[in-house]
């Protein structure tokens, strides 16, 4: 009797304890904002501003004071989801800031022509992509790739003496370039970094070789040079289709005879086998279900390796 009381004691002062940690998880009011179209969503506290999607707001941020766009309505989350301490919203976009960040962006335009000019006269060999005023145009930031180091000394001085404001030079990857610049894909859509992904998703040559796609660079490369990130939405789907799909090579019997597999179409539940029986040389399309697998190819040795990782393959 004294063991059942003392099991079923531990077993309260248990749910207590697991009580007690639910407890101490406190949900924290978050609204999400991101800076341009497609770009990483961050947390703000809302205070006591009730907000909506798509609503202009005016936040300060370790770049100064900036206008958002709330993505994310007021919403609670574990403390667990965040970086304490949280920044406040300071307010409510007006017209006027609206109107203000309108100039801005007019301002930027002008800035990346000039700037062009300054980089030419200055010599450097390095590609201006974009521009970006801070809202209180306490900074101008200047986005460029290059395809080695470059000094740019002489040119920020050139820059900072023509704006009178806190300059920076920023250099970034060609995947980023593409998604600043934006454009349209081979699909004829917007590019989808610049469209939709606020971050970039890992693409391996793998997932084209595993989709059946051509290994020709024109094939299977974005606008950026690199792989296509499309490639990663249905690699999922493809990878549980290829676990029950028989590889090339496999030895399989059909309704026909015995024959090799030599095409296979994962999506489709769909291999085609070509018949060894000489009397039936031919090649037929069959369901995977409808095939007897008597023995499967050997695995390459060859190790996918992380260098596969947004290469290309050369033609």
């Amino acid at each position: 009797m004294k063991d059942k009381k003392i099991e079923k004691n531990t077993e309260a002062t248990e749910k207590a304890k697991a009580t007690e940690k639910s407890e101490a998880k406190k949900s924290v009011e978050i609204v999400g904002i991101n800076f341009r179209e497609a770009g990483k969503i961050y947390y703000f506290s809302p205070g006591a501003l009730k907000l909506a999607e798509d609503d202009r707001v005016i936040v300060d941020t370790a770049r100064g004071t900036e206008m958002g766009t709330v993505k994310i309505p007021n919403k609670m989350v574990s403390e667990d989801e965040i970086v304490s301490p949280l920044k406040e919203i300071t307010r409510r976009a007006t017209k006027e800031d609206i109107s203000r960040d309108a100039k801005n962006h007019d301002m930027e335009f002008e800035a990346a022509l000039i700037c062009k000019k300054k980089i030419a006269a200055h010599g450097l060999s390095m590609r201006l992509v974009g521009v970006e005023y801070t809202f209180d145009n306490s900074k101008l930031i200047f986005y460029f790739t290059c395809e080695s180091r470059v000094d740019f000394r002489e040119l920020v001085k050139d820059l900072a003496s023509t704006f009178r404001t806190r300059i920076e030079l920023r250099q970034i990857g060609i995947r980023d370039a593409a998604k600043l610049m934006g454009g349209l894909g081979v699909c004829g859509r917007k590019y989808c970094c610049a469209g939709f992904l606020s971050d970039f998703v890992q693409v391996s040559i793998k997932m084209a070789k595993e989709q059946n796609f051509s290994l020709n660079s024109a094939k299977v490369s974005g606008a950026c040079g690199r792989l296509m990130c499309c490639l990663r939405y249905e690699h999922e789907t493809y990878e549980d289709a290829l676990k029950v799909t028989p590889p090339v090579g496999t030895i399989v019997m059909t309704g026909d005879g015995e024959g090799t597999v030599i095409e296979i179409k994962p999506l489709a539940g769909e291999i085609k086998v070509k018949i060894t029986d000489k009397e039936k040389d031919a090649t037929k399309l069959y369901k995977i279900s409808d095939v007897k697998i008597l023995k499967t190819p050997k695995k390459s040795k060859i190790k996918e390796s992380e260098d596969d990782e947004d290469t290309i393959p050369e033609d």
